[in-house]
């Protein structure tokens, strides 16, 4: 039975303190017997001082943090599932992208975040990704994980079940949701829609998640989840502190929902 490890965070604007961070809970994942840690969204760096988070992004310093984090794991012979991290593209924009490092030291399988978070929320807080950020384009899986096929997807995607349903159609066994949700919008939903998504895809879901107040002025919800493919919540890290936790997954729990409540066998596609 695969063992994870999950790991809560509160990212700053100091892409070398949040890197020391995930070494340290890589060395203690190891430690602790994990065949795979995983980080939130934006494990490197948080920063929504655009100007600010540009110099950091585009520093010769920050270049090398693939390399680094690629390392952690074959150092560590635990696989990193890292949440995601800001990455310059040729034209000016940025991606957000999650990186799966393989402890053997294989190349890293990479997403990029679909959906962007472009929102005017009731408390005033207003977010536009898009100005940033470039979307990504396509649904991405990996079998040769510890916990068979993975599904990655990042934060935002949550609300999109049409990605769970291509994730679903691709029999993905478990599915990383790595986050930094607001406060407000977690309260309200971030539960719901986690076990729901676990629920349609009959799949485990991992969602490491930000927590508290960051650097930059931000407040993330934090309640890093595990959730088995019946709904059940098998880890929740609390909103209150950073943190590791681990979770064993019981793979045979998906063959056992799947053939219980067979709906992904029974899909049927809806006419227009």
């Amino acid at each position: 039975m695969p063992k994870i490890a999950v790991l809560q965070m509160t990212s700053g604007i100091d892409a070398e303190a949040n890197f020391a961070a995930i070494d340290s809970a890589m060395a203690e994942a190891q430690t602790g017997g994990a065949d795979v840690l995983f980080t939130p969204e934006m494990s490197l760096l948080l920063d929504r001082d655009r100007p600010r988070a540009s110099q950091t992004i585009n520093s010769e310093a920050y270049a090398g943090f693939q390399r680094r984090l690629a390392e952690l794991a074959t150092r560590g012979q635990t696989d990193l599932a890292l949440g995601s991290m800001p990455l310059a593209l040729p034209d000016g924009k940025w991606v957000n992208r999650s990186h799966y490092f393989f402890a053997n030291g294989r190349e890293p399988v990479t997403y990029d975040k679909i959906h962007m978070f472009d929102v005017e929320l009731a408390t005033g807080e207003s977010w536009r990704e898009s100005a940033a950020y470039e979307p990504g384009r396509s649904v991405v899986t990996e079998s040769s994980t510890p916990l068979g096929r993975l599904g990655l997807t990042i934060c935002y995607d949550l609300r999109f079940p049409a990605l769970f349903e291509a994730l679903g159609r691709a029999k993905c066994d478990a599915i990383a949701v790595p986050a930094a949700f607001t406060r407000p919008t977690g309260e309200a939903h971030w539960h719901a829609m986690l076990r729901a998504r676990a629920i349609e895809a009959s799949a485990f879901v991992i969602a490491a998640a930000q927590v508290g107040t960051h650097e930059d002025g931000r407040q993330t919800f934090g309640h890093s989840l595990v959730v088995d493919p019946w709904g059940e919540v098998l880890l929740d890290m609390g909103g209150d502190e950073p943190g590791l936790a681990f979770c064993d997954v019981d793979l045979g729990r998906i063959e056992d929902v799947r053939r219980q409540l067979p709906s992904l066998a029974n899909r049927r596609e809806i006419p227009n």
